[in-house]
């Protein structure tokens, strides 16, 4: 399973925030790694500079073998809660659409 971390130009992308975004998304849906591909995390600050409630959002859409693109999106306080947020919706996502498919 790859995971690629995209930031937009008011979030610094480096090394370190990669590794713990990748670590927080694969601790999420690692019991399910065997039927992902590739899981595209986009992360954004809707308001630039200004600080707000909720202006830190995380996009995060996995890759599943044989069907399309599953996309959740989780807004929050800061990115941490965003990945967080959006990594636990992207877990109950998948299960409840493989658990579907395998019954």
């Amino acid at each position: 399973m790859q995971i690629h971390v995209n930031t937009d130009r008011h979030i610094r992308g480096g090394g370190n925030l990669q590794e713990r975004v990748q670590a927080m998304v694969r601790d999420a849906v690692s019991h399910l790694s065997d039927r992902i591909t590739r899981i595209e995390v986009h992360l954004s600050d809707e308001n630039s500079e200004k600080s707000g409630d909720k202006d830190k959002r995380c996009m995060l859409e996995a890759r599943v073998g044989g069907l399309r693109p599953i996309a959740v999106t989780h807004q929050a306080e800061t990115l941490a809660l965003a990945i967080d947020g959006a990594a636990e919706k992207l877990e109950r996502t998948l299960e409840s659409t493989l658990g579907r498919l395998s019954s």
